[in-house]
């Protein structure tokens, strides 16, 4: 959930139609398009398996910078974050660790990217006694027991967080997803996706879910992250009802997003609290807040805070993954460009997913955090469904492939794993999930722990055509 601000953007906004023509901006030509991925991971100590606090994990951050290209991101003296050229490795409220990678043209790209700051992060990290987990949620240290990060945006959500959800501070503090970021061509084309993204949101929860623990215990879910995603915020979490429309477009987005309440705007470096009462972006613009006027910096901020499960900033961006262990990291990403960015197979998985009822994606989305892949489906289940959107998506990622060695159908190949066994990530988990402590820290590091070393998924011939770059970036520099 990274939010840094875009550069260039403190322009005063006197009418609606620029919030509009900001998300129209986004559109590219298919050549321009690209994926980006944001990895969240869990940071625990390697003995015991509670969540890592700040002060350890900053000593992390700090150790990072050193060994790469980065600008240290500080506030109050205290370091929160690092930015790269086109990547930035952020800390989320309860010390999860995001990679936010470059928007890559393929998926070997993103792959490089991961793989090379895994190789340098896990490494600082052993040192530390620190653990990455590509797991949901925290699986044994309870919500009071985990420190906020010392962001001054999280002084003033955390609280807000208390006051309009039941769950919104373990959200904050307690879970971990990845998220997929995608182009669009148009209009027409990002609200096409958009509904597909949504349509496919019981899919991705039961696919990928990795999340069945919480506070040391079996939680009675596959992905407690989705049921407290749903008991965050009602005003900015769940579905986009309007997208439901034929004719949707970035006006329906604009004033949706206007009538979410504000968290905050930020001035000379310091955020300005804004939640004492329901303070919408609409009211801003009309009134202003303590002086100050809407500039397209605030509004680009506002997107940023609006927890959707598919959302524009104006990228598509798709929320609706656990995060997951490194062989399964790109895996998402590599079902939805397949299916996405290739018109056939879009079309085709829309024919299976759209919804025939008014409320059949929100029960079928709110089971699916339960029952995973057992999900019942009109005439099957969520399984059948997803054998039936793999092969589409593999089938899609085949025609959009650079050159004949560079197919990203390789990074389906774990999910074909996956479905032939018929139970997911969060099934296996609890199958094994008895003992005592050390007992337990050593299962999820069997199922989940991230190695110093992954695997290269790219085929050497790859390397050699020119739109291809399997990681030779700013990772990869000594």
């Amino acid at each position: 959930m990274s939010t840094f601000v875009k550069d260039h953007l403190d322009i005063p906004i006197t009418d609606t139609g620029q919030l509009v023509a900001y998300l129209a901006a986004g559109a590219k030509p298919r050549a321009q398009w690209g994926v980006g991925v944001e990895f969240e991971k869990l940071v625990v100590d390697r003995a015991s398996g509670e969540a890592a606090g700040y002060p350890r994990i900053a000593i992390l951050l700090d150790r990072l910078a050193a060994s790469g290209h980065w600008e240290r991101i500080e506030e109050e003296g205290r370091i929160i974050a690092l930015k790269g050229e086109s990547s930035s490795v952020t800390l989320e409220p309860g010390g999860q660790l995001e990679l936010s990678g470059r928007l890559c043209t393929d998926l070997f790209c993103s792959h490089g990217d991961f793989t090379g700051h895994i190789r340098k992060a896990t490494a600082i990290a052993a040192e530390l006694g620190l653990t990455f987990l590509g797991l949901g949620t925290q699986p044994f240290t309870p919500l009071d027991a985990i420190a906020w990060v010392p962001k001054q945006r999280y002084a003033i959500m955390g609280p807000y967080m208390e006051r309009v959800g039941e769950l919104g501070q373990r959200m904050m503090k307690q879970t971990a997803g990845i998220q997929v970021n995608l182009d669009f061509a148009s209009e027409a084309d990002c609200f096409a996706r958009l509904r597909l993204a949504q349509a496919l949101t019981p899919l991705l929860y039961a696919l990928f879910a990795n999340s069945p623990l919480l506070d040391g215990q079996p939680s009675g879910f596959l992905s407690t992250r989705g049921e407290i995603w749903a008991r965050t915020d009602p005003d900015r979490t769940g579905l986009l009802p309007f997208l439901s429309a034929p004719h949707a477009g970035f006006a329906d987005y604009v004033e949706h997003a206007l009538d979410v309440p504000m968290y905050f705007i930020r001035r000379a470096g310091h955020f300005l609290d804004m939640t004492a009462e329901r303070f919408s972006f609409r009211r801003y613009l009309r009134d202003g807040f303590a002086g100050e006027r809407a500039t397209l910096a605030d509004w680009d901020l506002h997107l940023s805070t609006l927890f959707t499960e598919v959302r524009l900033r104006p990228q598509i961006e798709v929320r609706s993954m656990d995060s997951l262990p490194p062989v399964l990291s790109l895996a998402p990403a590599a079902l939805l460009k397949g299916l996405l960015y290739d018109a056939d197979a879009g079309a085709a998985a829309w024919s299976l997913c759209r919804p025939q009822t008014p409320t059949e994606l929100q029960e079928t989305l709110q089971a699916s955090w339960r029952q995973g892949l057992r999900t019942p489906w009109r005439n099957g289940t969520l399984h059948d469904l997803a054998r039936e959107c793999l092969a589409l998506a593999r089938a899609g990622l085949h025609r959009q492939r650079l050159c004949p060695a560079c197919d990203e159908g390789v990074f389906l190949d774990s999910v074909d794993e996956l479905l032939a066994s018929g139970a997911t990530l969060a099934e296996r988990l609890l199958a094994g999930w008895q003992g005592d402590r050390p007992a337990q820290l050593a299962l999820l590091k069997r199922h989940c722990a991230f190695p110093t070393e992954i695997k290269s998924l790219c085929p050497e011939r790859c390397l050699d055509h020119p739109q291809t770059d399997c990681g030779h970036n700013l990772y990869h520099r000594d």
